[in-house]
């Protein structure tokens, strides 16, 4: 920058002083014109961004961009997590029409004025493996501000009900559990719960190859339609306590130990210990015994 001297040495440090702010506060411009626009503000969610879906199911987020300036661009791209993954079907909507989706090949791009609320939502394909994901980028620039966010669905094993020939169940239970193991190991677990006639539970990844690995099996019918949870097939998991189903005055047999055949009273359950404590009933002396409950047979129940 050229500086102008005058004659007088007091004034011409005046002028140094001021050159050097003007130097100072040009230089801050210049910077400023180069910084990078501010990150973050545009777009806020009060969902979940990761998510985990089935084969065939759908999954849904929704989402708000509240653009700083106008006109903000917002810019939509899908990544798989492996290369040769099937693709899912990933398609965002304002809520009265689509406006884009995953068929759109490369990064699409809207326009968008003013704060507005997008629904999100990606179909995870019957061809995935565990641990497929399909992650939806999204990123939002104008002239003053930038912003970016991400919501990823990741596919998780199916639960699903095969219902089976009465009494059959087992046998089915079996068979299908021979051919998990033939090639590609499409089924991760086989449940044919005691006391449950005409259904075995399946768990697997691809429920294509599922419904193909059963086709063949005579006396299985066929998967219900969706799928169950594991909150839903847990008391199958769990055994029962021996005590249900005993109450304190029913009238028992013995069935297994020193008195089995005899008839007793029950006195006192203990829930802890899974323990009852009965009263022979032919007994010439009335002595309490303390027996599992699971050695004893109601009989001749009170509640009834």
């Amino acid at each position: 920058m050229s500086k102008i001297v005058s004659g007088d040495s007091k004034d011409d440090m005046d002028f140094d002083e001021d050159f050097e702010d003007l130097e100072e506060e040009f230089k801050s411009s210049e910077e400023a014109s180069e910084a990078p626009a501010p990150i973050g503000g545009i777009f806020s969610t009060e969902d979940e961004r990761v998510k985990k879906v089935s084969a065939g199911s759908i999954v849904n987020w929704e989402f708000v961009a509240s653009p700083k300036t106008s006109p903000t661009a917002l810019t939509f791209s899908v990544v798989y997590g492996r290369d040769d993954a099937p693709e899912w079907e990933v398609s965002l909507s304002d809520g009265s029409a689509e406006i884009w989706n995953s068929a759109v090949t490369g990064e699409a791009q809207i326009s968008v004025d003013n704060p507005k609320r997008f629904y999100l939502s990606a179909e995870c394909p019957s061809g995935v493996r565990y641990g497929d994901s399909a992650r939806i980028e999204i990123k939002a620039k104008s002239s003053a501000s930038a912003d970016s966010m991400d919501f990823e669905a990741v596919a998780k094993q199916s639960i699903m009900i095969l219902k089976t020939q009465i009494d059959q169940e087992k046998s089915v239970a079996d068979t299908l559990n021979a051919k998990a193991h033939l090639g590609e190991k499409d089924i991760y677990a086989i449940l044919s719960p005691q006391g449950l006639r005409g259904y075995v539970f399946v768990e697997g990844m691809n429920t294509e190859r599922l419904l193909e690995k059963t086709k063949e099996i005579k006396k299985a019918r066929k998967f219900i339609e969706g799928e169950t949870s594991i909150e839903d097939i847990e008391p199958y998991l769990t055994p029962a306590s021996p005590v249900i189903g005993i109450s304190e005055g029913d009238i028992v047999e013995l069935v297994s130990g020193p008195f089995k055949g005899e008839k007793a009273r029950v006195q006192k359950i203990d829930q802890d210990k899974e323990e009852i404590t009965v009263e022979l009933i032919e007994a010439m002396v009335p002595i309490p015994i303390t027996v599992k409950a699971d050695s004893v047979r109601v009989i001749e129940s009170q509640n009834h």
